[in-house]
Protein backbone atom coordinates (compact mmCIF):
# COMPACT_ATOMS: atom_id res chain seq x y z
CA UNK A 1 0.00 0.00 0.00
CA UNK A 2 1.65 2.89 -1.26
CA UNK A 3 -0.05 5.68 0.94
CA UNK A 4 0.83 7.70 3.64
CA UNK A 5 -2.01 7.10 6.46
CA UNK A 6 -1.52 10.11 8.36
CA UNK A 7 -3.91 12.97 7.47
CA UNK A 8 -5.94 10.65 4.53
CA UNK A 9 -9.27 10.33 4.11
CA UNK A 10 -10.75 6.89 4.42
CA UNK A 11 -13.52 5.03 3.99
CA UNK A 12 -14.03 1.38 5.03
CA UNK A 13 -16.75 -0.62 3.95
CA UNK A 14 -18.36 -2.69 6.14
CA UNK A 15 -19.05 -3.01 9.45
CA UNK A 16 -18.38 -6.64 10.97
CA UNK A 17 -15.33 -7.76 12.54
CA UNK A 18 -12.61 -6.98 9.49
CA UNK A 19 -13.93 -3.75 9.45
CA UNK A 20 -13.71 -2.42 12.85
CA UNK A 21 -10.11 -3.50 12.92
CA UNK A 22 -9.64 -1.59 10.20
CA UNK A 23 -10.97 1.60 11.06
CA UNK A 24 -9.02 0.76 14.47
CA UNK A 25 -5.98 0.28 12.86
CA UNK A 26 -6.23 3.66 10.62
CA UNK A 27 -7.56 5.66 13.60
CA UNK A 28 -4.41 4.36 15.15
CA UNK A 29 -1.84 5.98 11.98
CA UNK A 30 -4.09 9.13 11.86
CA UNK A 31 -6.44 8.70 8.99
CA UNK A 32 -9.17 10.38 8.85
CA UNK A 33 -11.78 7.71 9.13
CA UNK A 34 -15.59 7.47 7.82
CA UNK A 35 -17.41 3.62 8.48
CA UNK A 36 -20.32 3.00 5.75
CA UNK A 37 -22.77 -1.01 5.64
CA UNK A 38 -25.57 -1.84 3.58
CA UNK A 39 -27.14 -2.34 6.84
CA UNK A 40 -28.09 0.49 9.85
CA UNK A 41 -26.37 0.60 12.84
CA UNK A 42 -29.18 -0.50 14.85
CA UNK A 43 -28.81 -4.53 12.81
CA UNK A 44 -24.94 -4.41 13.52
CA UNK A 45 -24.05 -6.09 16.71
CA UNK A 46 -22.29 -3.73 18.76
CA UNK A 47 -22.21 -1.21 15.66
CA UNK A 48 -23.01 2.16 18.03
CA UNK A 49 -20.93 1.32 20.65
CA UNK A 50 -17.90 1.58 18.11
CA UNK A 51 -18.44 4.50 16.42
CA UNK A 52 -19.44 6.41 19.45
CA UNK A 53 -16.14 5.00 21.08
CA UNK A 54 -13.71 6.24 17.70
CA UNK A 55 -16.30 9.01 17.35
CA UNK A 56 -16.39 7.74 13.61
CA UNK A 57 -18.71 9.13 11.07
CA UNK A 58 -21.18 6.28 9.84
CA UNK A 59 -23.77 6.51 7.28
CA UNK A 60 -25.49 3.94 5.21
CA UNK A 61 -24.43 2.48 2.21
CA UNK A 62 -25.76 4.14 -1.10
CA UNK A 63 -24.22 5.20 -4.25
CA UNK A 64 -23.05 8.54 -3.33
CA UNK A 65 -20.85 6.77 -0.39
CA UNK A 66 -17.71 6.25 -2.50
CA UNK A 67 -16.97 9.80 -3.40
CA UNK A 68 -14.47 12.14 -2.31
CA UNK A 69 -11.69 9.64 -0.42
CA UNK A 70 -8.17 9.07 -0.63
CA UNK A 71 -8.13 5.17 -0.11
CA UNK A 72 -11.42 2.93 0.71
CA UNK A 73 -11.04 -0.17 2.75
CA UNK A 74 -13.35 -3.12 1.70
CA UNK A 75 -14.19 -5.68 4.38
CA UNK A 76 -13.69 -9.40 2.47
CA UNK A 77 -17.64 -10.05 1.98
CA UNK A 78 -17.48 -6.86 -0.04
CA UNK A 79 -17.79 -7.46 -3.92
CA UNK A 80 -14.56 -5.76 -5.11
CA UNK A 81 -15.94 -5.33 -8.55
CA UNK A 82 -18.92 -2.78 -7.42
CA UNK A 83 -19.84 -0.32 -10.06
CA UNK A 84 -19.41 2.50 -7.15
CA UNK A 85 -16.06 1.33 -6.66
CA UNK A 86 -14.70 1.24 -10.11
CA UNK A 87 -15.66 4.66 -10.37
CA UNK A 88 -13.80 5.34 -7.35
CA UNK A 89 -10.85 3.67 -8.80
CA UNK A 90 -11.40 6.27 -12.27
CA UNK A 91 -11.20 9.11 -10.32
CA UNK A 92 -7.83 7.54 -8.76
CA UNK A 93 -9.02 6.64 -5.15
CA UNK A 94 -6.69 3.87 -4.06
CA UNK A 95 -9.27 0.82 -3.48
CA UNK A 96 -7.60 -2.06 -1.11
CA UNK A 97 -9.11 -5.07 1.18
CA UNK A 98 -8.36 -5.27 4.89
CA UNK A 99 -5.28 -7.68 4.58
CA UNK A 100 -3.42 -5.58 1.82
CA UNK A 101 -4.32 -2.26 5.17
CA UNK A 102 -2.46 -4.97 7.53
CA UNK A 103 0.57 -5.80 5.00
CA UNK A 104 3.02 -2.80 5.93
CA UNK A 105 2.75 -2.85 9.68
CA UNK A 106 2.48 -7.01 10.40
CA UNK A 107 5.86 -7.64 12.15
CA UNK A 108 7.22 -10.98 11.54
CA UNK A 109 7.00 -13.26 8.59
CA UNK A 110 4.15 -14.86 7.22
CA UNK A 111 2.43 -18.34 5.97
CA UNK A 112 -0.53 -17.94 3.91
CA UNK A 113 -3.13 -20.62 3.29
CA UNK A 114 -5.59 -20.81 0.54
CA UNK A 115 -7.71 -23.27 -1.10
CA UNK A 116 -11.59 -24.24 -1.44
CA UNK A 117 -11.60 -26.57 1.48
CA UNK A 118 -9.19 -27.45 4.11
CA UNK A 119 -7.90 -24.02 4.60
CA UNK A 120 -9.30 -23.81 8.41
CA UNK A 121 -8.09 -27.37 9.43
CA UNK A 122 -4.60 -26.46 7.84
CA UNK A 123 -3.92 -23.32 9.34
CA UNK A 124 -5.64 -24.34 12.72
CA UNK A 125 -2.83 -27.64 12.30
CA UNK A 126 0.64 -25.47 11.44
CA UNK A 127 -0.46 -23.34 14.55
CA UNK A 128 -0.43 -26.26 16.57
CA UNK A 129 2.58 -27.75 15.28
CA UNK A 130 4.56 -24.16 15.51
CA UNK A 131 2.95 -23.38 19.52
CA UNK A 132 4.08 -27.47 19.75
CA UNK A 133 7.41 -26.93 19.27
CA UNK A 134 7.77 -23.47 21.06
CA UNK A 135 7.70 -21.73 17.78
CA UNK A 136 6.16 -18.03 18.46
CA UNK A 137 2.71 -17.91 16.44
CA UNK A 138 -0.47 -16.17 15.97
CA UNK A 139 -2.95 -17.77 13.75
CA UNK A 140 -6.08 -15.92 12.04
CA UNK A 141 -7.09 -13.93 8.76
CA UNK A 142 -10.28 -15.84 7.54
CA UNK A 143 -10.71 -17.79 10.88
CA UNK A 144 -10.98 -15.78 13.83
CA UNK A 145 -9.09 -12.75 14.44
CA UNK A 146 -8.71 -10.22 11.08
CA UNK A 147 -5.59 -9.50 9.89
CA UNK A 148 -5.23 -5.64 11.04
CA UNK A 149 -6.39 -6.97 14.45
CA UNK A 150 -3.17 -8.95 14.63
CA UNK A 151 -0.86 -6.45 13.51
CA UNK A 152 -0.79 -5.28 17.14
CA UNK A 153 0.44 -8.28 18.63
CA UNK A 154 2.90 -9.63 16.07
CA UNK A 155 6.50 -9.74 16.95
CA UNK A 156 9.99 -9.63 14.79
CA UNK A 157 11.12 -12.81 15.74
CA UNK A 158 7.22 -14.30 15.27
CA UNK A 159 5.26 -16.25 12.16
CA UNK A 160 1.54 -15.10 11.36
CA UNK A 161 -0.15 -17.89 10.41
CA UNK A 162 -3.06 -16.83 8.02
CA UNK A 163 -6.33 -18.43 6.52
CA UNK A 164 -6.66 -16.31 3.27
CA UNK A 165 -10.14 -16.53 1.47
CA UNK A 166 -10.71 -15.77 -2.83
CA UNK A 167 -12.36 -12.59 -1.24
CA UNK A 168 -9.43 -11.30 0.79
CA UNK A 169 -6.62 -11.84 -2.22
CA UNK A 170 -8.18 -10.49 -4.78
CA UNK A 171 -7.32 -7.10 -3.46
CA UNK A 172 -3.97 -7.53 -2.54
CA UNK A 173 -1.35 -5.68 -3.95
CA UNK A 174 1.75 -5.84 -1.59
CA UNK A 175 0.84 -8.34 0.81
CA UNK A 176 3.40 -10.79 0.87
CA UNK A 177 3.21 -14.40 2.32
CA UNK A 178 6.56 -15.50 3.10
CA UNK A 179 5.24 -19.55 2.78
CA UNK A 180 1.97 -20.29 1.06
CA UNK A 181 -0.19 -22.95 0.57
CA UNK A 182 -2.69 -23.95 -2.05
CA UNK A 183 -4.64 -27.13 -1.01
CA UNK A 184 -7.20 -27.82 -3.74
CA UNK A 185 -9.26 -25.43 -6.58
CA UNK A 186 -12.77 -26.66 -6.63
CA UNK A 187 -16.27 -24.83 -7.91
CA UNK A 188 -17.01 -22.22 -4.65
CA UNK A 189 -18.44 -18.18 -4.29
CA UNK A 190 -19.24 -18.27 -8.28
CA UNK A 191 -22.20 -16.14 -6.93
CA UNK A 192 -19.43 -13.45 -6.45
CA UNK A 193 -16.83 -14.01 -8.64
CA UNK A 194 -18.99 -15.07 -11.50
CA UNK A 195 -16.80 -17.60 -13.17
CA UNK A 196 -14.40 -20.66 -12.04
CA UNK A 197 -11.42 -18.91 -13.45
CA UNK A 198 -11.74 -15.45 -11.88
CA UNK A 199 -12.18 -17.51 -8.81
CA UNK A 200 -8.65 -19.33 -9.26
CA UNK A 201 -7.07 -16.35 -10.49
CA UNK A 202 -8.20 -14.82 -7.24
CA UNK A 203 -6.58 -17.19 -5.14
CA UNK A 204 -3.21 -17.14 -7.32
CA UNK A 205 -2.57 -13.79 -6.01
CA UNK A 206 -1.54 -15.26 -3.03
CA UNK A 207 1.70 -16.74 -5.42
CA UNK A 208 2.01 -13.66 -7.74
CA UNK A 209 3.03 -11.37 -4.63
CA UNK A 210 6.20 -13.82 -3.43
CA UNK A 211 9.25 -12.94 -4.06
CA UNK A 212 12.08 -15.55 -5.13
CA UNK A 213 13.31 -16.46 -1.52
CA UNK A 214 10.32 -17.70 -0.64
CA UNK A 215 8.29 -21.00 -0.74
CA UNK A 216 5.06 -21.85 -2.75
CA UNK A 217 3.81 -25.14 -1.19
CA UNK A 218 1.25 -26.76 -3.97
CA UNK A 219 -1.22 -29.92 -4.27
CA UNK A 220 0.84 -32.30 -6.98
CA UNK A 221 -2.81 -33.67 -7.67
CA UNK A 222 -4.49 -30.46 -8.41
CA UNK A 223 -4.55 -28.80 -11.48
CA UNK A 224 -5.18 -25.37 -10.89
CA UNK A 225 -2.28 -25.62 -7.94
CA UNK A 226 -0.20 -26.59 -9.99
CA UNK A 227 -0.77 -24.14 -12.83
CA UNK A 228 0.32 -21.60 -9.60
CA UNK A 229 3.72 -22.59 -10.33
CA UNK A 230 4.06 -20.73 -13.57
CA UNK A 231 2.71 -17.71 -11.64
CA UNK A 232 5.15 -17.58 -8.68
CA UNK A 233 8.85 -16.77 -8.56
CA UNK A 234 9.23 -18.48 -5.43
CA UNK A 235 10.84 -22.18 -5.03
CA UNK A 236 7.97 -24.80 -5.49
CA UNK A 237 8.02 -27.51 -3.10
CA UNK A 238 4.44 -29.94 -3.68
CA UNK A 239 2.55 -32.62 -1.41
CA UNK A 240 0.64 -35.37 -2.61
CA UNK A 241 -1.96 -37.98 -1.44
CA UNK A 242 -1.44 -39.93 -4.79
CA UNK A 243 2.43 -39.96 -5.82
CA UNK A 244 5.93 -39.64 -4.39
CA UNK A 245 7.49 -35.94 -4.97
CA UNK A 246 11.53 -35.01 -5.18
CA UNK A 247 10.85 -32.01 -2.41
CA UNK A 248 8.01 -31.56 0.05
CA UNK A 249 5.66 -34.37 0.89
CA UNK A 250 3.51 -37.11 -0.18
CA UNK A 251 1.19 -40.38 1.34
CA UNK A 252 1.93 -44.26 -0.22
CA UNK A 253 0.87 -47.17 1.52
CA UNK A 254 -0.55 -45.42 4.30
CA UNK A 255 2.46 -43.50 5.64
CA UNK A 256 3.06 -40.23 5.32
CA UNK A 257 6.72 -39.39 4.01
CA UNK A 258 8.60 -35.84 4.01
CA UNK A 259 11.41 -35.09 2.02
CA UNK A 260 12.68 -38.85 1.88
CA UNK A 261 11.91 -39.65 5.59
CA UNK A 262 8.76 -41.62 7.01
CA UNK A 263 6.84 -38.99 8.97
CA UNK A 264 4.40 -41.20 10.50
CA UNK A 265 1.21 -43.42 9.46
CA UNK A 266 -2.01 -42.41 8.09
CA UNK A 267 -3.63 -44.90 10.84
CA UNK A 268 -2.46 -42.17 13.26
CA UNK A 269 -3.88 -38.95 12.36
CA UNK A 270 -6.58 -38.34 14.72
CA UNK A 271 -9.00 -36.70 12.27
CA UNK A 272 -11.30 -38.24 9.44
CA UNK A 273 -10.83 -38.70 5.88
CA UNK A 274 -8.62 -38.82 3.22
CA UNK A 275 -8.45 -35.05 2.06
CA UNK A 276 -7.39 -34.56 6.23
CA UNK A 277 -3.84 -36.78 5.19
CA UNK A 278 -3.36 -33.77 2.48
CA UNK A 279 -4.09 -31.20 4.61
CA UNK A 280 -1.32 -33.23 7.17
CA UNK A 281 0.96 -33.20 4.67
CA UNK A 282 0.77 -29.78 3.37
CA UNK A 283 0.93 -28.73 7.00
CA UNK A 284 3.81 -31.12 7.34
CA UNK A 285 6.14 -29.23 4.89
CA UNK A 286 5.13 -25.52 5.89
CA UNK A 287 5.82 -26.00 9.27
CA UNK A 288 9.15 -28.45 8.16
CA UNK A 289 10.58 -24.75 6.37
CA UNK A 290 9.68 -22.83 9.43
CA UNK A 291 12.82 -25.39 10.84
CA UNK A 292 10.67 -27.78 12.84
CA UNK A 293 11.84 -31.69 12.81
CA UNK A 294 10.20 -34.18 11.64
CA UNK A 295 9.27 -36.12 14.96
CA UNK A 296 8.39 -32.96 16.45
CA UNK A 297 5.69 -32.53 13.97
CA UNK A 298 4.51 -36.18 13.68
CA UNK A 299 3.92 -35.84 17.39
CA UNK A 300 1.97 -32.27 17.21
CA UNK A 301 -0.08 -34.22 14.79
CA UNK A 302 -0.94 -36.76 16.81
CA UNK A 303 -2.54 -34.89 19.78
CA UNK A 304 -4.59 -32.30 17.15
CA UNK A 305 -8.25 -31.91 18.04
CA UNK A 306 -10.75 -31.32 15.03
CA UNK A 307 -11.97 -28.11 13.99
CA UNK A 308 -15.16 -26.71 15.82
CA UNK A 309 -17.88 -26.82 12.52
CA UNK A 310 -15.15 -29.48 10.37
CA UNK A 311 -16.38 -33.08 10.63
CA UNK A 312 -16.59 -32.00 14.18
CA UNK A 313 -18.55 -35.63 16.45
CA UNK A 314 -21.10 -34.00 18.59
CA UNK A 315 -22.73 -36.77 20.26
CA UNK A 316 -24.11 -40.66 19.55
CA UNK A 317 -27.33 -40.54 20.94
CA UNK A 318 -29.50 -44.29 21.04
CA UNK A 319 -26.30 -45.59 18.79
CA UNK A 320 -26.75 -42.89 15.81
CA UNK A 321 -23.59 -41.14 15.52
CA UNK A 322 -23.64 -36.20 15.08
CA UNK A 323 -21.76 -35.38 13.01
CA UNK A 324 -21.42 -31.45 12.64
CA UNK A 325 -19.33 -30.11 9.34
CA UNK A 326 -21.50 -26.81 8.83
CA UNK A 327 -18.19 -25.64 7.43
CA UNK A 328 -19.16 -28.00 4.60
CA UNK A 329 -20.48 -24.38 2.38
CA UNK A 330 -19.22 -25.84 -1.10
CA UNK A 331 -20.26 -29.38 -3.40
CA UNK A 332 -16.84 -30.51 -2.84
CA UNK A 333 -16.79 -29.77 0.64
CA UNK A 334 -19.81 -31.97 0.99
CA UNK A 335 -17.95 -34.67 -1.21
CA UNK A 336 -15.15 -34.45 1.48
CA UNK A 337 -17.44 -35.02 4.37
CA UNK A 338 -19.18 -38.06 2.51
CA UNK A 339 -16.20 -39.70 1.32
CA UNK A 340 -14.96 -39.72 5.37
CA UNK A 341 -17.40 -42.09 6.33
CA UNK A 342 -18.12 -45.83 5.10
CA UNK A 343 -22.17 -45.20 4.70
CA UNK A 344 -25.70 -45.35 6.38
CA UNK A 345 -25.71 -41.88 6.47
CA UNK A 346 -28.66 -39.29 6.88
CA UNK A 347 -27.39 -36.12 5.31
CA UNK A 348 -28.78 -32.53 5.89
CA UNK A 349 -28.62 -30.69 3.23
CA UNK A 350 -29.55 -27.01 1.62
CA UNK A 351 -29.03 -23.34 2.53
CA UNK A 352 -28.35 -19.95 0.87
CA UNK A 353 -27.48 -21.71 -3.02
CA UNK A 354 -24.07 -20.29 -4.69
CA UNK A 355 -24.55 -21.51 -8.01
CA UNK A 356 -22.94 -24.82 -7.47
CA UNK A 357 -23.85 -28.00 -9.47
CA UNK A 358 -25.33 -30.28 -6.99
CA UNK A 359 -25.72 -33.28 -9.54
CA UNK A 360 -21.89 -34.66 -8.66
CA UNK A 361 -23.52 -35.47 -4.97
CA UNK A 362 -25.71 -38.47 -7.32
CA UNK A 363 -23.33 -41.12 -7.00
CA UNK A 364 -21.77 -40.67 -3.35
CA UNK A 365 -25.12 -40.36 -1.90
CA UNK A 366 -26.49 -43.22 -3.80
CA UNK A 367 -23.29 -45.48 -2.28
CA UNK A 368 -23.63 -43.95 0.90
CA UNK A 369 -26.93 -42.75 2.28
CA UNK A 370 -30.16 -43.45 3.23
CA UNK A 371 -31.91 -39.76 2.95
CA UNK A 372 -30.68 -36.95 1.55
CA UNK A 373 -32.77 -34.18 3.93
CA UNK A 374 -33.26 -30.96 2.66
CA UNK A 375 -33.75 -27.74 4.07
CA UNK A 376 -33.35 -23.52 3.94
CA UNK A 377 -33.72 -21.59 0.38
CA UNK A 378 -31.82 -24.27 -1.72
CA UNK A 379 -33.89 -27.48 -0.84
CA UNK A 380 -35.70 -26.76 -4.42
CA UNK A 381 -32.66 -26.30 -6.43
CA UNK A 382 -30.69 -29.34 -4.93
CA UNK A 383 -34.08 -32.16 -5.18
CA UNK A 384 -34.18 -31.13 -8.89
CA UNK A 385 -30.39 -32.73 -9.30
CA UNK A 386 -30.49 -35.35 -6.74
CA UNK A 387 -34.22 -36.78 -8.11
CA UNK A 388 -33.71 -40.25 -8.39
CA UNK A 389 -30.64 -40.83 -6.57
CA UNK A 390 -31.17 -41.03 -3.45
CA UNK A 391 -34.62 -40.66 -1.12
CA UNK A 392 -35.31 -36.93 -0.76
CA UNK A 393 -37.12 -35.33 2.25
CA UNK A 394 -37.89 -31.96 2.21
CA UNK A 395 -37.24 -31.09 6.33
CA UNK A 396 -37.32 -27.74 5.85
CA UNK A 397 -35.72 -26.33 9.06
CA UNK A 398 -32.93 -27.64 11.06
CA UNK A 399 -34.71 -28.89 13.20
CA UNK A 400 -36.94 -30.54 11.15
CA UNK A 401 -34.22 -32.49 9.88
CA UNK A 402 -32.65 -33.84 12.60
CA UNK A 403 -35.66 -34.90 13.93
CA UNK A 404 -36.31 -36.86 11.01
CA UNK A 405 -33.14 -38.63 11.08
CA UNK A 406 -33.35 -39.99 14.30
CA UNK A 407 -36.92 -41.11 14.13
CA UNK A 408 -36.28 -43.21 11.18
CA UNK A 409 -32.68 -43.86 12.37
CA UNK A 410 -30.83 -47.14 13.88
CA UNK A 411 -27.75 -47.81 16.13
CA UNK A 412 -24.94 -47.38 13.35
CA UNK A 413 -26.41 -45.02 11.54
CA UNK A 414 -24.58 -41.46 11.18
CA UNK A 415 -26.35 -38.49 11.23
CA UNK A 416 -23.89 -35.33 9.07
CA UNK A 417 -24.60 -31.73 8.41
CA UNK A 418 -22.73 -31.36 5.28
CA UNK A 419 -24.99 -28.62 3.96
CA UNK A 420 -22.83 -27.69 0.96
CA UNK A 421 -24.54 -23.86 0.72
CA UNK A 422 -23.76 -21.10 2.42
CA UNK A 423 -26.29 -20.27 6.07
CA UNK A 424 -27.50 -16.59 5.20
CA UNK A 425 -30.87 -17.86 4.44
CA UNK A 426 -31.87 -19.46 8.17
CA UNK A 427 -28.68 -18.46 10.50
CA UNK A 428 -25.99 -15.54 10.67
CA UNK A 429 -22.89 -17.82 9.72
CA UNK A 430 -21.68 -21.59 9.06
CA UNK A 431 -20.71 -21.39 13.00
CA UNK A 432 -24.15 -20.41 14.12
CA UNK A 433 -25.54 -22.95 12.09
CA UNK A 434 -23.19 -25.46 13.65
CA UNK A 435 -23.96 -24.24 16.92
CA UNK A 436 -27.37 -24.50 16.71
CA UNK A 437 -27.41 -27.56 15.43
CA UNK A 438 -25.06 -28.92 18.58
CA UNK A 439 -28.09 -27.39 20.43
CA UNK A 440 -30.83 -29.27 18.78
CA UNK A 441 -28.67 -32.99 18.85
CA UNK A 442 -27.70 -31.81 22.51
CA UNK A 443 -31.52 -31.60 23.73
CA UNK A 444 -32.42 -35.10 21.92
CA UNK A 445 -33.48 -37.67 24.19
CA UNK A 446 -32.57 -41.14 24.83
CA UNK A 447 -35.19 -43.75 22.56
CA UNK A 448 -37.16 -45.61 24.80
Amino acid sequence: MNMKLSGAKVLVVGLKKSGMASAELLVRHGAGVSLTDLKGLDELPGGHEFVSRLGIPFRRQSAETFEDYDLIVLSPDVPADLPQLDAARRRGTQVIGEVELAAPFLQGRTIGITGSNGKTTTTSLIGHILRHAGVTVQVGGNIGTPVTAMVETSRSDGWNVLELSSFQLETIAEFRAHIGLALNVTQNHLDRHHTFERYAAAKGRLFETMHAEDIAILNAEDPVCVGYAARTVARVEWFSGQHKVESGASLGAGKLILDGKLLMEAGEIPIRGQHNVENVLAAAVAAARVGVDGAAIAAAVRTFQAVEHRLEFVRQVSGIDFYNDSKATSVDATMKALDAFPGALWVILGGKDKGLDYSVLRDPLAARAHAALLIGAAAKKIAGALEGAVPLVDCQTLEGAVAYAYEHGQPGDTVLLAPACSSFDQFRSFEHRGEVFKQIVGGLPLKQ
